[in-house]
């Protein structure tokens, strides 16, 4: 049995490609909003991260109507560390919207979504949007488009996909470049005629598998999946069981919720094909399946590409502890770490041999540094180690994991970019001119791109682009130079000063401006020598009666470098840690005291 009154589709593209903005014109013309009404820009990315960052983090659901048929979109992240939000949405949908920006044309992120998609053997709708740029070279784009469907294994029928050029900015989408949209209905038919509607047998036992859960204060943990088979209802008793297990659970479903627009209804029943949230069910994960009780058959659940980043999280013990978070002990942070690895199945937690510290792998240094920011804001005061690839034994050989970089820079930069790339191991593989600007391709480990985006962008004058994605497991590249500054020390606990500021920067950039606490072993600024140095930030002028400290003002000194969390990350040093707390990130020493961090140093040189 089809059910043709819905179409389930999810959106997938590379960061930036216009992803957000499409579902907003498609949900403004499928009449999810009053003619009158305002709406905002990116309106699905409703958490305050994604608003400030102007990216999608979690994957958000979506509905509208066009011509009685119930169309339910899913918005997916478009950066590569969000992969495990795409790979398991993908589920629920029975088609995908490949949205490529009609002058960057394909990047890292839409070989790997495009190729999650194609495995699910999912219909293809090719969006080139941004067709409205001065620079756009759509044609360009629809053939690299066909070569990587070719270089990824689509049948024929995938080859053939439909071509839609849309601007989602103006709102308009057209089936060809010589005929100017005047709205989103071209695509809307695109839709209705290409993708499948989804079918099942509605006679048979309920059967749904669970692609996501979020919380609601009110009714608890939802779970949000498109029913597979049968016909969902309150209050029936069903059975939570899982694929690659035994374990059985009894639960009740509470309500039922549709998606309607950007919000939720509550319905009585749903049938096969709909994609629903249920409550009632709080013991369920994702990937696990809910079935009638009469007929438990779970379902496989797509395999979660592997972490390949890990970070140590601790608890602070820096002399400035427990003054800034709500939430500091182990426990606090070990229940939250737990909870998340449950919602976010590519993040990984695993206990150490201490019980103030945990590992915690993910998919990249933004993955982690999201996790870290959203622990941030919502209290919590912690450390955190510098990121370490994950490294990997096979067939007897040490492996690491190895990214595709692909950069598009102007012309004069190349040289410079090549001869960096270089000095961190990474491999030429293709590159290729458009106009002013060359798009280069690498093959590059995953640890020689921590802290290269800073520099990337000081050699390229702030107008280059660069994108990476997990590519496959290799042999060890050998030593990789991670940063070239040293670090400047403080010397003593207690609170910068003007004249104690003013002698310690010229060894190099600081971090902390006057009236600043510090203790011995924070890191203050970077010294431009590959060393570290120790200075007293916190010295204070000798007064007599012809030294005042009036004269404190003919001091110049220079801005401090205010560096945000991911420049923190790429900053640290094997021997350092980032305190992070909700007021203040502070990177500081392992080993805080100055004498037995020489002698540790010193018995690492010659150990």
């Amino acid at each position: 049995m089809v059910n043709k009154g819905i179409r389930n589709i999810a959106i997938i593209a590379h960061v930036d490609h216009g992803k957000t903005s499409l579902v907003n014109e498609l949900l403004k013309q499928g009449g999810v909003f009053g003619a009158h009404q305002e709406v905002q820009d990116r309106v699905m990315d409703s958490n305050a991260l994604e608003k400030e960052r102007g990216i999608t983090i979690l994957s958000k659901n979506a509905a509208c109507n066009y011509k009685g048929v119930k169309i339910n979109v899913i918005d997916t992240p478009g950066h590569a560390d969000f992969g495990g939000e795409v790979e398991r949405v993908l589920k629920m949908v029975n088609g995908v919207l490949l949205v490529v920006d009609a002058f960057e044309g394909p990047m890292p992120q839409t070989r790997f979504v495009l190729s999650k998609a194609l495995e699910l053997n999912h219909k293809v709708i090719i969006v080139v949007n941004k067709i409205d740029r001065q620079d756009a070279r759509a044609k360009e784009v629809v053939d690299e488009v066909l070569e990587l469907l070719i270089d990824l294994g689509a049948d024929d029928e995938q080859l053939d996909s439909p071509v839609v050029y849309c601007s989602a900015r103006k709102g308009t989408s057209s089936l060809s470049l010589d005929d100017e949209g005047k709205d989103m209905i071209p695509l809307f038919e695109t839709i209705l005629n290409y993708i499948p509607a989804p079918s099942g047998d509605e006679n048979g036992a309920f059967q749904m598998l669970v692609s996501a859960t979020e919380m609601n204060e009110y009714v608890g943990k939802l779970a949000i999946g498109r029913i597979e088979r049968g016909v969902c209802k309150k209050n029936q008793v069903v059975q939570i069981c899982n694929y690659y297990n035994s374990n059985q659970k009894t639960a009740k479903i509470g309500d039922i919720y549709q998606f309607s627009g950007l919000s939720k209804s509550s319905v009585e029943s749903a049938r096969v094909g709909d994609i629903i949230c249920i409550s009632g069910c709080a013991d369920v994960s994702i990937g696990d399946t809910i079935c009638d009780s009469m007929m438990i058959e779970p379902l496989p659940f797509v395999k979660i590409s592997e972490p390949s980043v890990e970070m140590t999280f601790s608890v602070n013990d820096s002399p400035l502890a427990g003054r800034e978070g709500k939430f500091v002990t182990s426990r606090h942070l070990r229940d939250r770490l737990l909870k998340e690895a449950i919602r976010d199945l590519s993040l990984r937690v695993s206990p150490t041999e201490s019980t103030e510290a945990f590992l915690v792998a993910g998919r990249g240094e933004m993955h982690l540094s999201i996790l870290i920011e959203n622990m941030r804001r919502d209290g919590f005061e912690f450390q955190v180690s510098m990121p370490r690839v994950l490294i990997k034994e096979i067939d007897g050989k040490k492996c690491e994991p190895v990214d595709r970089l692909v950069v598009d820079v102007p012309e004069d930069c190349v040289g410079t970019i090549m001869s960096k790339i270089g000095s961190r191991k990474g491999d030429l593989v293709s590159m290729s001119p458009q106009g002013s600007r060359t798009k280069l391709e690498f093959l590059v480990p995953s640890r020689g791109l921590f802290g290269f985006k800073s520099e990337f962008l000081t050699d390229t004058k702030g107008e280059g682009i660069m994108s990476s994605v997990f590519e496959e497991y290799q042999p060890y590249k050998g030593e990789i130079i991670r940063r070239n500054e040293g670090s400047l020390v403080a010397f003593e606990t207690g609170e910068s000063v003007t004249y104690g500021l003013f002698n310690s920067q010229v060894h190099g950039a600081l971090f902390i401006g006057p009236g600043v606490k510090v203790y011995a072993g924070e890191v203050v600024g970077a010294n431009p020598r590959n060393e570290d140095l120790v200075v007293n930030v916190c010295k204070k002028k000798q007064l007599s009666n012809m030294r005042t400290s009036a004269s404190d003002d003919a001091l110049r000194l220079i801005p401090p470098r205010k560096m945000s969390l991911e420049q923190c990350l790429e900053f640290l040093a094997d021997d350092e840690l980032l305190e992070v707390t909700p007021l203040n990130l502070r990177i500081r020493k392992k080993i805080l005291d100055h004498t037995m961090r020489q002698r540790a140093g010193y018995k690492a040189k010659i150990g």
